[in-house]
């Protein structure tokens, strides 16, 4: 296969159309057979439902190429049942679990040659999503919608290596006790707009939100859920009803403990101990993980040992492990990598 005449170790993290997406509808009660196809556009009724009142719902994930050419994907097993889950809480129809992974073989190798090359440091981002696409004006679910898959390659998410960030407790509330933040919607997003435009305005990468019904928890990002490393090494990531289940939490959790022999502890991680462990990162399919050097409270500082230049010892571990799987480096648990025939 060929590869396309792109300057792969420049890409930013941006959209650049390539050359089929996969598509299938929902209508009369089932979804049909699905296809692969060349438009990149969609057209639909000004009064859709997804239009007018959000019902939509996606996923996040890559492809690569590993050490020894093959092209995989990661634990899409993982995304397929997410989704349902997803659109199972916006009353949408369920896409099937085994057709999502297969949809997304069919468009990762419809577009093989828009997957970026070993040692690049870039990937094929893969976007499934699914929306409501008949008229709908009373407040009500869809009764039609469509399933599609794009991809696109992206560059690095961190140029020039994983440097710390600072982040900033957040005013705002994320989401809301037995809503909808536990599940892959767009609206959430939608929702963390205006808090991170805020953020950056006011010189900080991300936010830190805490729990909206007490305000003494910390949640997660407006993208990604928090690892911390405490002084005698051990991995804790906060529990919460209102967290996206992260693919990557997950994974780095199952790292932790059975590739590095760490002790991991997913719990209620209250913002007075903060100060308290050694190491902070943001973990998700962009980066893997970002390491957070500094948090600020409304001035208050608080600042990790692992300091503002590099990421923290444990940290790092993680980050190479998960990414050696990832990249063929290291072996990876059955199951992990979904190798594109």
């Amino acid at each position: 296969m060929e590869k396309k005449n792109i300057d792969w170790e420049n890409l930013g993290f941006g959209y650049i159309q390539t050359d089929k997406r996969y598509v299938s509808n929902f209508k009369d009660g089932k979804w049909d057979d699905g296809a692969l196809i060349d438009d990149a556009n969609i057209t639909m009724n000004e009064c859709a439902g997804v239009l007018q009142y959000a019902q939509t719902v996606f996923e996040g994930m890559k492809a690569y190429t590993t050490e020894d050419g093959r092209i995989v994907t990661f634990r899409p097993d993982l995304n397929a049942a997410r989704m349902v889950d997803s659109a199972k809480r916006l009353e949408m129809p369920v896409f099937p679990e085994d057709r999502f992974v297969d949809a997304v073989v069919q468009t990762v190798k419809a577009n093989a040659a828009y997957v970026p090359p070993y040692g690049s440091g870039a990937t094929l981002y893969i976007r499934p999503y699914m929306f409501g696409i008949n008229p709908v004006i009373g407040v009500k679910p869809a009764d039609e919608y469509q399933f599609r898959v794009f991809t696109t390659p992206v560059g690095p998410y961190f140029k020039g290596g994983a440097k710390p960030i600072t982040i900033c407790v957040s005013d705002f509330d994320r989401a809301a006790p037995h809503g909808t933040g536990h599940i892959k919607a767009g609206l959430n997003y939608a929702m963390s707009l205006h808090a991170i435009v805020t953020a950056h305005a006011n010189g900080f990468d991300e936010n830190m939100y805490l729990d909206s019904a007490t305000r003494t928890k910390v949640e997660e990002t407006g993208g990604a859920n928090f690892i911390f490393i405490t002084k005698d090494n051990k991995v804790v990531t906060p529990h919460s009803n209102t967290i996206l289940p992260s693919i990557t939490r997950r994974s780095i959790m199952y790292v932790a403990e059975h590739y590095l022999g760490l002790e991991v502890e997913e719990r209620d991680v209250y913002f007075d101990e903060v100060k308290d462990f050694a190491e902070c990162g943001l973990c998700g399919t962009a980066a893997v993980i970002s390491p957070v050097g500094k948090v600020v409270d409304h001035g208050k500082e608080i600042c990790f040992p692992s300091g503002m230049e590099k990421m923290g010892p444990i940290t790092q571990k993680l980050y190479d492990t998960l990414t050696g799987i990832q990249m063929g480096h290291i072996e990876a648990p059955e199951g992990w990598l979904k190798v594109i025939e």
